[in-house]
């Protein structure tokens, strides 16, 4: 965590980390109930890093997808 924290910048951590934890938590609390904070601990990480992975294929797809648009336009 503290790797991630100083490597990213801000912009970037805000940008796609906030988000992503944010949402994660909400699914956690909403639906993650075990009764066991170890258990409910991995569900939020797995799901953390899901959210996460879905949110960097998106960015992949969108810059793509405007990479494209540009080479038309030229």
């Amino acid at each position: 965590m503290y790797s991630l924290v100083r490597i990213l910048p801000w912009a970037r951590l805000l940008r796609e980390q906030v988000p992503a934890f944010g949402l994660a938590f909400v699914i956690a609390e909403v639906f993650y109930k075990f009764h066991s904070f170890t258990l409910e601990t991995l569900a939020f990480l797995a799901t953390w890093g899901v959210i996460d992975a879905l949110i960097q294929a998106a960015r992949h797809l969108a810059g793509a997808h405007n990479s494209a648009i540009g080479a038309r336009r030229s």
